[in-house]
């Protein structure tokens, strides 16, 4: 694609490659779909894996901290927790200090995945940011929460 090209519609055009959405999307997408062949063998997709991460390292949580943890919203939480509960990977109780209020907790099944999907993850991970040397990798971070922290805001400004 030609990133100079306005075609015919001025200063303002902007080259989808210019464009930090498609940008973003685009790598995320490619990426999303590594991660996924990867995840397959263990029938847990990377939002899945997101999922049993939070809960391998903080313990048992509420719906509503794993979705602000992961960002997403009530109802796309419901719905994977409901898969992941038919799979036997996790279950949801009632706290024992509130029976209104639900807990996430992770059932043996899922607890037995961890070495090996963290394993996956960590080789998956490494050989995609391979491309990048350590500091760049760090650089990329950086670049990566700047970027999502003015997204934030600027959301707020609008």
């Amino acid at each position: 694609m030609n990133r100079n090209s306005t075609n015919g519609l001025g200063d303002n055009a902007l080259a989808l490659d210019d464009c930090i959405n498609f940008v973003l999307t685009r790598a995320q997408n490619i990426v999303f779909l590594n991660f996924r062949d990867q995840l397959a063998p263990f029938d847990v997709t990377p939002v899945q894996y997101a999922i049993l991460k939070c809960l391998w390292d903080n313990g048992d949580q509420s719906p509503t901290q794993l979705a602000q943890a992961l960002n997403l919203d009530a109802s796309t939480i419901t719905g994977i927790l409901d898969r992941m509960e038919r799979k036997h990977l996790l279950k949801r109780v009632h706290s024992r200090k509130d029976r209104r209020a639900i807990i996430v907790t992770i059932k043996p099944s899922g607890k037995e995945l961890q070495p090996q999907i963290e394993k996956i993850i960590a080789e998956t991970n490494g050989a995609i940011l391979g491309v990048l040397s350590q500091e760049e990798q760090n650089q990329f971070r950086s670049y990566i929460d700047r970027i999502t922290v003015r997204a934030e805001n600027f959301a707020s400004e609008v």
